[in-house]
């Protein structure tokens, strides 16, 4: 039996999971994928205060580190289910196996939003087409390649592509960004990164390899690129439906939840990107995390 059960380990899980253990809980770190979270897949991280630069890879290795180093239990298991008993436990079912704890911790952060093309070339996912820069980029050095989007991630994806690759193009679906000054100045800098706005890709072109996108321009005109590899970076969703029946989800899958990270179900809590919110950084995803293990303790306290 767990103190806490800690579902995710980006950055809100595994800071809930670091003051729960500061706080002299037994906790258990579930991860279905890949620990760190979408932070972990980030070349740069610049805005977390007290940190002039760091590699979003870095940061999750000390975060684990830490936690490590305190005693965390850490699995790498699916939560597909939570159930509470009748004496106020918890059960949450993984994919290979079941777990008990006093509380929960809902962390479990959001996904890569995939771009839906006319004839749905999921086919082609790590075939050309790709969602992580930092993971996929460095096989196509000295190469042209695409990059769509227009946010942090797409201009982070840009930029760091641009420092080994022969051409970068950026597709926008209108005529400015919404990222960071920083980053849309260093971009414009670049003469290697070529930005269209005013267009949005609708296909992927490719028998068993990406050739080609094709693209419409502002006036609807439709146009085609050889190009051997896109990175897609349009936003995330959310990936909660397992947990429905403990916490309210609104229309767009996220945990209903406001800043003292509380659910529905008393002993569940959520922190992080799966939860309604307005700011979605690293630094609000650490902020949920020590909220929501500070309460839960409180919570188990008053058993």
């Amino acid at each position: 039996m767990y103190d806490i059960i800690v579902i995710g380990a980006g950055a809100a899980g595994m800071t809930s999971a670091l003051y729960a253990l500061r706080n002299g809980k037994k906790v258990l770190v579930l991860e279905g994928e890949s620990l760190g979270g979408q932070i972990a897949t980030s070349p740069r991280l610049e805005n977390f205060p007290s940190i002039k630069e760091i590699s979003g890879e870095a940061f999750a290795d000390n975060l684990f580190e830490q936690i490590s180093d305190l005693g965390a239990e850490i699995e790498i298991d699916k939560a597909v289910h939570i159930e509470k008993q009748p004496d106020k436990t918890f059960v949450v079912k993984t994919e290979y196996s079941e777990y008990c704890a006093k509380s929960v911790i809902i962390a479990a952060g959001v996904k890569h939003k995939h771009l839906k093309t006319k004839h749905d070339r999921e086919d082609l996912v790590g075939k050309g087409v790709y969602y992580c820069a930092v993971c996929d980029g460095p096989a196509y050095k000295g190469q042209e390649v695409a990059v769509i989007g227009d946010a942090n991630s797409a201009l982070q994806y840009a930029l760091l592509l641009s420092g080994y690759c022969k051409k970068v193009y950026m597709y926008t679906l209108f005529d400015k960004f919404f990222g960071d000054a920083n980053l849309i100045k260093t971009l414009r800098t670049k003469e290697n990164i070529e930005v269209r706005p005013n267009t949005s890709v609708v296909d992927f072109i490719g028998e068993d390899e990406l050739t080609a996108i094709e693209y419409t321009d502002k006036d609807g005109n439709l146009l085609r690129q050889e190009i051997p590899a896109v990175f897609v970076a349009i936003g995330q969703v959310p990936d909660n439906a397992a947990f429905s029946n403990v916490a309210d989800l609104d229309s767009a899958g996220y945990i209903i939840a406001d800043e003292n990270c509380k659910t529905k179900t008393e002993g569940v809590f959520v922190a992080g990107d799966c939860r309604t919110k307005a700011v979605r950084q690293v630094s609000t995803a650490v902020s949920d995390g020590a909220i929501a293990a500070t309460n839960a303790s409180l919570y188990l306290e008053s058993l």
